[in-house]
């Protein structure tokens, strides 16, 4: 079972309070990662993945990317989702301002990488297309289309996509042109398809079919599970490399 603490930082003058998640028994500095909430905002999910993450060994920063946006009605909320989406350089530095709070924390050692679900997803791969020092970025269900394709040679960070081949919302269309985009980059990159999963498949509250559930997003027990291990394996590799 992890240990929480809030952390209260800023992106400029915008406030923002993430949550970091340590392993209950930690003695020694260790690699960090920043967790990029999806739509939802920092609720339940991320926090629990955050969690999730950080019993693996890590120190894990579930980041705030809308700060006093979240709340305000879910017009604006989606006006804002939208201005991020669209502007890579104010989605990264959203990013590095959790990056920098996670790296004024005792408990991370200087190594760091990006985790995020869905709008997160998004999120984590801006952060390698912008060619941050990041030691990986996992994509789990996250939209890989773009309004800034990566640079040849320009991505940093080894990369994982773990992806629902049933996804309404990410079609393969967008795979594909993902898989173009990371070849042309020269990127190290790794794609996992599981045939059977839609959109959101780490949520385990979100039921196709029930009141107030977008369609095309539902949670897939087989996916989860594998795509955790995926990434277990992924980032415990990815570290050792820059050990």
């Amino acid at each position: 079972m992890s240990i929480e603490r809030q952390i209260s930082y800023h992106d400029l003058e915008t406030p923002l309070q993430g949550y970091l998640h340590l392993p209950e028994h930690h003695t020694a500095p260790l690699p960090g990662i920043v967790l990029i909430h999806g739509a939802g905002g920092l609720d339940a999910h991320p926090r629990e993945q955050a969690g999730r993450y950080a019993d693996l060994g890590y120190a894990v920063l579930a980041v705030d990317m809308f700060g006093p946006v979240w709340g305000t009605g879910r017009e604006n909320l989606v006006a804002y989702l939208k201005e991020l989406r669209d502007e890579p350089d104010l989605l990264v530095r959203r990013v590095a301002a959790g990056l920098s709070a996670l790296g004024q924390c005792a408990e991370s050692d200087g190594r760091f990488a990006a985790v995020g679900f869905c709008f997160g997803g998004m999120a984590a791969l801006t952060l390698a297309r912008a060619g941050l020092e990041l030691t990986a970025a996992v994509s789990l269900h996250g939209s890989l289309a773009t309004v800034r394709p990566a640079e040849a040679g320009g991505v940093r960070a080894r990369l994982l996509v773990c992806h629902g081949a049933r996804d309404p919302h990410v079609p393969m269309a967008d795979v594909a042109a993902f898989s173009e985009e990371m070849i042309a980059a020269d990127a190290d990159w790794r794609l996992v398809v599981y045939g059977r999963a839609v959109h959101g498949f780490t949520h385990r509250d979100a039921v196709p079919g029930a009141p107030g559930q977008i369609p095309g997003v539902g949670y897939d027990q087989d996916a989860d599970e594998l795509s955790f291990a995926e990434a277990r394996e992924f980032l415990a590799a990815s570290f050792t490399r820059v050990a």
